[in-house]
């Protein structure tokens, strides 16, 4: 390949440094929702907010980036992928800087949220067309296997950095330490060189709006459900409408010879197919798994952060184990089949979880499904990429990338956003009927539960509700905590019903898998 062709510029050489500010800024991308989900009980505490608040703002982040990324793709093409990828990092180094100065939820929606989520929507394309062009050949291959290593491994010891971080410091440090890097990253930006878009420069503008229509109006739609929100069903619609507006729109664009935001030629292979479905589906069960498995421990268990962090580690360090293992040792055989086995143990892991939710009382009981849920994590990592990409051609794999991206974020948020309402909602149902049926709460008293959960049906610690409950009389106190003992597990087992639901489907679609013939396979680094 030559110096032109691939788009680094005659006499250059890749800088390995630039490799490495590349892998600490996706470091940075994927250890941030790590830290808010352990944080969550502190973020709750010290903001004075709600935690269906919190994990709304969680949902949120990830349905931006989501819904933005395919634009942030084409921005980048039109004012330079290094000013886009700059322009991402400001946008997360405002988003962290708000967390550790925030005095409100609202801030954090505003800037972490919505600014930062739009900032990762830049960044991660930007990211992909920059390592592309700065590096070629064997160079190249290793910069996109250090970014992945370095997300990878963000992953596995977020939890636990997270963890420490708010136990023994603040969250807020957390935050001011992700400033830092980005600085860092910043810093660099003289050994990026751009590169250069060589395509049409016409905006896709109907595709565009109806893109951030279709996934933002499905996710949002849940959020304000949760919330408690109306028109519940009209944002429903407008979501689903719009996204298959954008179908129709980017097939008739496209037979018209027009500029798409994306080509939907890509979809004519039935592999690109089934490895995006399967990229969301993946997504789906971690987001749903990663909201409601922090909650537990923090709400149920009382854990601090740093405990928390240390349960959900078995987890996250056999996801990264079993993804580098699987990633060398897969020899010969069929992605399909890993993928396979990805699934039937991410489902196996989260079915054992079931029973065990309402008996433990610590993490210690968490740690064997846990550990089968990453390892089926991890080889799913390890192939989905790979799997996915393979059957597109080099010219396009950047349009590719970035359409997965987007299906992985938005399966993400779907799955946070789910869960956690799934989850608020079956609190709710199942609070006001335990209640009714008490023998120790009056008649007053019973409504007044029912009206309360109407209006905010939350998560709380016993600890936290004997002390709202101070002044009531010691029989209503305990009764009111007897019930709040017994609905909370049933609602966050309902909630591991949506992360289940997924892996079962990406099981029943690995099936559809095995019978296709592989993509080539892109060989790891040395």
């Amino acid at each position: 390949m030559s110096d032109e062709a691939s788009g680094v510029p005659a006499g250059t050489k890749a800088n390995p440094r630039l490799a490495l500010l590349l892998a600490m800024a996706m470091f940075v991308l994927v250890v941030d929702t790590s830290l808010m989900n352990v944080s969550i009980s502190s973020v709750v505490r010290d903001l004075d907010t709600t935690v269906s608040g919190v994990q709304s703002a969680i949902a949120l982040e990830a349905l931006v980036s989501a819904a933005f990324i395919l634009i942030g793709s084409k921005v980048g093409d039109l004012i330079g992928r290094k000013r886009a990828y700059l322009l991402g990092l400001l946008g997360y180094a405002i988003g962290a800087s708000a967390m550790a100065l925030a005095q409100s939820l609202t801030a954090i929606i505003i800037f972490w949220a919505l600014v930062g989520g739009i900032g990762a929507s830049l960044l991660l394309p930007a990211m992909q067309s920059l390592i592309h062009g700065n590096f070629e050949g064997a160079e190249q291959t290793k910069a996109y296997a250090l970014v992945g290593a370095s997300a990878a491994m963000a992953a596995a010891v977020g939890p636990l950095l997270g963890g420490f971080i708010t136990t023994y410091l603040s969250w807020r440090v957390g935050f001011l330490l992700e400033v830092a890097v980005i600085v860092v990253v910043v810093s660099g930006q003289g050994l990026v060189h751009d590169v250069p878009y060589t395509g049409s420069r016409r905006v896709d503008v109907v595709g565009a709006i109806l893109s951030v229509l279709g996934m933002g109006g499905i996710v949002l739609s849940i959020l304000v459900w949760q919330e408690g929100g109306e028109y519940v069903g009209l944002i429903l619609a407008i979501g689903l409408v719009a996204l298959g507006s954008f179908i129709y729109w980017l097939v008739r664009r496209k037979r018209r010879g027009e500029p798409t935001l994306i080509d939907p030629a890509l979809f004519s292979s039935a592999v690109y197919r089934l490895g995006i479905s399967q990229q969301m589906l993946q997504q789906i069960a971690l987001g749903g798994s990663m909201i409601a498995l922090p909650i537990y421990l923090q709400m149920v268990l009382e854990y601090n952060s740093m405990e928390a962090g240390l349960s959900l580690a078995p987890l996250s360090l056999s996801m990264f184990g079993a993804a580098i293992i699987a990633e060398k040792k897969a020899g010969g055989r069929r992605p399909g089949k890993i993928v396979r086995w990805g699934f039937a143990l991410v489902t196996a892991g989260l079915v054992i979880l079931i029973p065990i939710v309402p008996r433990a009382d610590s993490g210690w009981a968490l740690v064997a499904p846990l550990i089968v849920v990453g390892t089926g994590l991890g080889l799913l990592v390890s192939q989905l990429n790979n799997y996915t990409l393979g059957p597109i051609s080099e010219e396009r794999v950047s349009e590719a990338a970035g359409v997965n991206s987007a299906a992985g974020s938005f399966g993400l948020s779907f799955g946070l956003a789910f869960a956690g309402a799934i989850m608020l909602a079956t609190l709710s149902f199942t609070f006001t009927n335990k209640a009714e049926a008490s023998t120790v709460l009056q008649p007053a008293q019973q409504e007044q539960v029912a009206t309360a959960l109407e209006h905010d049906a939350e998560v709380m610690t016993n600890t936290g509700l004997e002390e709202q409950l101070a002044k009531q009389p010691q029989d209503v106190r305990d009764e009111i905590i007897r019930i709040n003992t017994d609905a909370r597990p049933l609602a966050l087992q309902v909630a591991l019903g949506i992360p289940i639901l997924a892996a079962l489907a990406g099981l029943v679609n690995s099936f559809r898998m095995v019978r296709l013939e592989d993509p080539p396979v892109i060989p790891p680094a040395d």
